[in-house]
């Protein structure tokens, strides 16, 4: 498989920032996101995880009952990216 440009990933992440922000709060799973997006879950969910660590998404690794995820994660976007999206907007 080549090797994807650090732009390209970085428009990838821009696609996940502001699907994210069109249905924010609801959080969704990996496999949501890569099936809007046309790309394998496992490549969103490095590029997400890469969002993390810069703060603009967060995980969330249990349900509504408080139970940990074993296998899923979902997401949404941070508070703070929210609000400077918005501001943007």
């Amino acid at each position: 498989m080549p090797t994807i440009s650090q732009q390209k990933r970085d428009k990838i992440q821009e696609q996940i920032l502001f699907h994210l922000y069109s249905i924010f709060p609801k959080q969704v799973f990996t496999a949501d996101i890569a099936r809007e997006l046309a790309r394998d879950e496992e490549f969103i969910k490095v590029l997400l995880l890469e969002l993390e660590k810069k703060q603009l998404v967060v995980k969330i690794n249990k349900n509504s009952k408080g139970i940990i995820y074993l296998r899923r994660l979902r997401w949404r976007i941070s508070n703070s990216a929210h609000e400077i999206y918005s501001k943007h907007q």
